[in-house]
C-alpha cells in the first residue's frame, strides 16, 4: 500500500510518467461551479494531477468535457426488477459509477437473507453499490411482510465495508412518538458512526422538529418548495427525486439555485428497466433539468460530489488529486450524452455500450437461497376470496394522485346500482382493489375501491407491493381478479394482465417475487408489453400502470392506502371502514 501510495506521488510530482494521462479536457470542478481547462492525471486508479502532463499512455479528449462519475443517493435496485449485475450492466454506459441502495424490498421478503443474497450479488462489480440498512421491515405496524428485522438483527452488517447507515425511516409517525423499536435502531447507527436517511411527507412545524431531533438528515419526498425549503432551513438534506412513479424535479427546479442547491442531491428511489437503458439513470435526470432552465454544472454537482459529501465518500465525487478516477466524458455539456466512462482509470464503456465487464463471483454468488427464491406461499386464489361483506350506505375510495405517491380520500354513495353493477363504478373511474398476504399463508387480505387508476375492463396483478410485498391486485371484476392473482402466484412472483378471463401478458419475477434473472431487454420487451395491454384496458398514459399500483399498499405515505391489514389512514395510523353509514349525505365527495 506505501509503495502505491508513493507511485502515485512520484506520478504527481513529475518524478515519473502517469500511467494515463486524459488530454485538453474541460473539467467540471464541483469545489467552485466553473469549467477548468487542462490534462487529468491517473496512476493506480487515482487521480494525482490537473495541469499540464505527459503520460504512459495518453488520450486526447480535444476539449470534451469531463465530469466525476454519476452517484445515486437514493434508489432500492429491486425496484429496477434486474439482479444488481444486470443492474449494473444497464447504468453503467449512463455515467454512473455508484449507488446507494436501500434493499429494505428484499428484506421485507426474506430479511436478513435477503440482504445478504443482495450484498453477494453486488461484490467485484464496475458499480459501487452502498447500502444503507433497512430501517422498518416492517414499514409501520399496521403492515405484514415475510420478515421482521431489529436493531439486534441490523447491528451485524454495519461491519461491512459498503454499509454507510441507517436506511429512510418511513415510520415517521413512531419515530416522532418515539417508538423504542425505532429509536434502539437509531442509537445503534449513531454508535457505529452512521448517517441516518429520512422518509417524512408532508413533515412540518413541531413534527419536523421532533423528526430532525431523532438523527434524521434527509429526506426524500418532498413534493414542493414551502417543504422542501423548510426542511433545508432545518438542516436537512433534500433528495429531489425523479423516478417512474414520483416525479418531482419539475417541482422543485428552484432548489438548483443559491442558497440551497449546496443540501441538495438528486436520486430516482424506484426505476424501471425501460427508462433504464432507452432513456438513462442519472444522465436522463441531468438532461431534464437543464432542458428546464437548471445550470448545467450544478446539476452535475448535484448528481455527483453532493451525494459524496452527504454520505461521506471522500474518495469519490470530484475531479481533483486524491480522488479515484471514475470519470465520464460528454461532447456537450447541454445535450448530456455519456460518451466514454472510466472506473479507476479504465475504460468500462464507450458510445453506450460496455467495453468489458465484470462477473459477480463465483457461481455460488449466482445461487439464490430458498427464502428469495421461493418467497411465494399462498394459496388458490378464488373469485369468491374478493366478495366484500361490509355493510353501509357510503364507500371511502383510495384515489390516486398522477405523478406522485400521496393518494386522496374520496366519498362515494354505495347505491344498489354501484354493488349490483361493476361496470357502473368503473364509468366512476373506480375498481376493486385486494391485497393478498402472500409469504406465510396466513390468508389475511384487504379489501377495498381503487380511483384514478383508468381499469375499465379486467384486472392487472403484482407482487412488487411496497414495502411488504404481498400480492396487490385491482380489477372490475372477481374473477379475472383471481386468474391475474393466480398467474402472478404461478410464477413465484411478477406482474399480469387479463381480461375477459385470458391472460394478455404477464413477467415472471421469481427472485423475491421482485425481481428477474434475466437481461434488462428480455425485462422491458414483457414489461412493456404489459403496459400496452393495461393502457388498452383503459389505463391512462398519466399513471404508471405497476409502480403507482405497487405504492397504493405502503401505509406510510399520506393519505390512504390498502394492505393485508385493510384500508389505512395513514396520519392516523388507523384501520378505517371501507364501506360504512354516513351520518350525514354532506360528507359525500364525488
Amino acid at each position: 500500500m506505501d509503495r502505491m501510495l508513493a507511485e502515485r506521488i512520484f506520478a504527481a510530482s513529475g518524478r515519473k510518467k502517469p500511467s494515463l494521462v486524459l488530454k485538453h479536457a474541460r473539467m467540471v470542478n464541483v469545489f467552485t461551479s466553473e469549467l477548468e481547462d487542462g490534462d487529468i492525471a491517473i496512476e493506480g486508479g487515482y487521480i494525482v494531477g490537473i495541469g499540464f502532463y505527459e503520460g504512459e499512455t495518453e488520450v486526447d479528449l480535444c476539449c470534451q468535457v469531463v465530469c466525476p462519475g454519476l452517484i445515486d443517493g437514493h434508489i432500492h435496485l429491486e425496484s429496477s426488477m434486474l439482479s444488481p449485475e444486470e443492474f449494473a450492466k444497464t447504468v453503467i454506459p449512463h455515467g454512473t459509477s455508484a449507488v446507494i441502495t436501500d434493499p429494505h424490498e428484499i428484506a421485507n421478503v426474506a430479511g436478513a437473507e435477503g440482504i445478504r443474497f443482495m450484498m453477494e450479488r453486488s461484490r467485484n462489480l464496475d458499480l459501487d453499490v452502498y447500502f444503507m440498512l433497512p430501517s422498518c421491515v416492517p414499514a409501520a405496524k399496521l403492515d405484514e411482510s415475510g420478515a421482521v428485522l431489529t436493531a439486534d438483527d441490523l447491528a451485524p452488517f454495519y461491519q461491512e465495508k459498503y454499509v454507510l447507515g441507517l436506511a429512510e425511516l418511513m415510520d415517521s409517525h413512531g419515530t416522532i412518538q418515539a417508538d423504542p423499536d425505532i429509536l434502539k435502531k437509531i442509537v445503534s447507527a449513531e454508535k457505529h458512526g452512521r448517517i441516518i436517511d429520512g422518509h417524512g411527507p408532508l413533515l412540518c412545524g413541531r413534527q419536523l422538529n421532533a423528526y430532525i431531533t431523532a438523527g434524521v438528515g434527509s429526506d426524500h419526498e418532498c413534493s414542493c418548495m414551502e417543504e422542501a425549503v423548510e426542511k433545508i432551513k432545518r438542516g436537512q438534506w433534500v433528495m429531489i427525486r425523479e423516478g417512474t412513479a414520483a416525479r418531482n424535479l419539475k417541482a422543485l427546479l428552484p432548489l438548483f439555485e443559491e442558497p440551497y442547491f449546496h443540501r441538495c442531491m438528486l436520486v430516482t428511489d424506484d426505476r424501471h428497466p425501460g427508462e433504464l437503458s432507452r432513456l438513462g439513470h442519472m444522465d436522463y435526470i441531468i438532461r431534464m433539468a437543464i432542458r428546464l432552465g437548471a445550470d448545467p454544472v450544478r446539476a452535475v454537482i448535484m448528481a455527483s460530489y453532493q451525494a459524496a459529501r452527504y454520505f461521506r465518500l471522500s474518495e469519490t465525487g470530484a475531479i481533483a488529486p486524491g480522488y479515484q478516477a471514475n470519470l465520464i466524458v460528454i461532447s456537450d455539456l447541454k445535450e448530456f450524452t455519456v460518451s466514454k466512462v472510466y472506473r479507476k482509470g479504465i475504460l468500462v464503456a464507450e458510445d453506450g455500450r460496455l467495453v468489458q465487464s465484470k462477473e459477480a463471483g463465483t457461481n455460488a454468488h449466482r445461487q439464490i437461497p430458498d427464502k428469495v427464491g421461493n418467497s411465494f406461499r399462498l394459496k388458490e386464489i378464488v373469485p369468491e376470496d374478493f366478495i366484500m361483506k361490509e355493510e353501509g350506505d357510503t364507500i371511502r375510495v383510495l384515489c390516486l394522485t398522477p405523478g406522485e405517491l400521496t393518494t386522496k380520500e374520496r366519498l362515494v354513495p354505495w347505491t344498489e346500482k354501484l354493488r349490483a353493477d361493476p361496470e357502473a363504478l368503473a364509468a366512476m373511474d373506480i375498481v376493486k382493489m385486494a391485497v393478498l398476504e402472500r409469504h406465510k399463508n396466513t390468508g389475511h387480505t384487504g379489501l377495498g375501491f381503487l380511483g384514478g387508476y383508468g381499469l375499465k375492463r379486467g384486472a392487472v396483478a403484482t407482487s412488487i407491493a411496497h414495502d411488504s410485498h404481498n400480492l396487490i391486485i385491482a380489477g372490475t371484476n372477481d374473477r379475472d381478479m383471481a386468474l391475474a392473482g393466480n398467474t402472478v402466484r404461478k410464477n413465484q412472483g411478477g406482474i399480469a394482465v387479463v381480461a375477459d378471463g385470458v391472460v394478455l401478458s404477464e413477467l415472471a419475477l421469481p427472485i423475491g417475487g421482485l425481481m428477474s434473472p434475466e437481461s434488462a431487454i428480455w425485462v422491458d420487451e414483457r414489461l412493456e408489453r404489459l403496459k400496452i395491454h393495461a393502457q388498452q384496458l383503459g389505463i391512462g398514459t398519466g399513471i404508471d400502470p405497476f409502480m403507482t399500483l405497487a405504492f397504493a399498499s405502503l401505509p406510510v405515505i399520506p393519505m390512504l392506502r390498502l394492505n393485508t391489514c385493510g384500508l389505512i389512514d395513514v396520519q392516523r395510523q388507523e384501520v378505517v371502514k371501507t364501506i360504512f353509514f354516513s351520518t350525514s349525505k354532506n360528507t359525500y365527495n364525488q
